[in-house]
């Protein structure tokens, strides 16, 4: 992981204002070659997954890198194709793909799409039939196996919407296989977000590999096997997996195999490649409680409220200013060590950090929110009538922006044509 200079964010926050991502690109290239690299003994294709962040100039970039796309909704199938991300590269999946969505999706001849339910097999079956199409097909397994993540990011239980159980996937590839309009070229599985030790992975693959071979014996020519993504990375000081490691066991589980590969990271490549930098408004105290307010909020960076994720703060020092607090307002207690980093939004629940360890701070110092490239921006919101920041990619030295911040004209933009009707 390469650390975005102090200069560069001072720089860039004078430059571009803030609440602001900044995305390295350099280091996302980085990203991309290491599982390349890790899966050059076979056949494969890394399919960037679209929802950690779906930033066009970043899917561009991708492209030029050689990645496929993992797309969970019609409009990210959009955004790869305008991004330059040839269809025969591009997954869709998902648990509530519409016929509208599913037309879309066939009309754009994509490489598969992911079946979630019987009733959305005989749903795509039927559309395809409409259209005149054979539309090629992977099913999504749940293998049922404790991913030992977040319960919000765990995907491969049997208590989790995605996929179908074992014996049910083997009749909806039967049944796919003696279809008109039905083509099953792959198999997929996933299991969880920010996976931390790669044991569940190699449970997952042991059953899916079975049920492979099972289908094979009956003459169903998969081509592909995609195992998702979810591989987690540091955000404090966790200890993650070594992708060597589970790349071999991976190849060693397909052994005898002739399967393409497909790899889904998202978080992998960009998390770590991304920061928001925020402006301190001013700090408070409430008795004993320290509280330092900037200007990002819970809408510009949700995991933290929504997860209780933990991110890497930086401060950063912009001036010398003292500010003179008149006796009659000063705090009786001493100064607080510790202190959560909180937002303007109307809510208990919004804050960046809390209770850590955090030096005196003043009105316009910079607080860094770190590893916050993926799931920031795509998971931001206008709650409170807030505008979305600005993002700004950095590579070879040179900084360019690549979302520009909302505006308020911006923000009405979609309701102000029907004010007084």
């Amino acid at each position: 992981m390469r650390l975005i200079t102090q200069d560069s964010i001072i720089y860039l926050a004078k430059k571009y204002k803030t609440p602001l991502y900044i995305y390295d690109f350099d280091g996302i290239k980085d990203r991309v070659s290491e599982f390349k690299q890790a899966f050059k003994a076979r056949k494969s294709l890394l399919c960037y997954a679209l929802k950690a962040n779906s930033n066009l100039s970043l899917l561009s970039f991708l492209a030029k890198l050689d990645c496929g796309a993992d797309c969970v909704s019609i409009n990210e199938v959009k955004r790869a194709l305008l991004a330059g991300i040839p269809k025969y590269k591009i997954i869709y999946s998902g648990v509530g793909k519409n016929d509208d969505d599913i037309k879309e999706a066939l009309d754009s001849d994509i490489l598969f799409i992911n079946i979630e339910s019987k009733m959305e097999l005989l749903r795509v079956e039927y559309i395809a039939k409409m259209m005149n199409k054979c539309a090629r097909i992977g099913i999504r397994v749940n293998p049922d196996v404790d991913a030992k993540t977040h319960p919000y990011i765990s995907t491969g239980l049997k208590e989790n919407k995605f996929g179908v159980d074992m014996d049910s996937a083997k009749a909806m590839y039967i049944y796919a296989n003696n279809s008109k309009y039905l083509n099953p070229i792959a198999l997929h599985f996933h299991i969880g977000s920010q996976l931390l030790d790669s044991t569940p992975i190699m449970q997952s693959m042991e059953k899916v590999v079975d049920l492979v071979f099972g289908l094979l014996a009956l003459k169903i020519d998969l081509k592909f096997i995609d195992i998702g993504g979810g591989i987690g990375i540091r955000y404090e000081n966790e200890k993650t997996i070594d992708l060597y490691s589970y790349a071999q066991g991976i190849l060693k589980a397909l052994n005898g195999l002739d399967l393409s590969i497909i790899v889904e990271p998202g978080r992998y490549i960009v998390g770590n490649n991304g920061i928001l930098v925020s402006k301190v408004i001013y700090e408070k105290y409430n008795k004993d409680k320290r509280f330092c307010i900037v200007d990002a909020a819970m809408n510009d960076l949700l995991r933290p409220s929504l997860y209780n994720a933990k991110h890497g703060i930086r401060h950063i020092s912009m001036n010398n200013e003292i500010v003179e607090i008149p006796p009659l307002l000063k705090d009786k207690n001493d100064f607080i060590d510790k202190a959560d980093i909180v937002g303007p939004i109307c809510e208990s629940g919004d804050y960046l950090a809390k209770n850590i360890a955090l030096p005196p701070t003043k009105s316009g110092d910079l607080i860094v929110i770190e590893s916050a490239g993926a799931y920031g921006f795509s998971m931001s919101s206008n709650y409170n009538s807030r505008t979305k920041c600005a993002e700004v990619a950095l590579s070879g030295g040179k900084d360019r922006l690549i979302c520009k911040r909302e505006s308020f004209e911006d923000l009405i933009a979609n309701e102000k044509p029907y004010l007084g009707e």
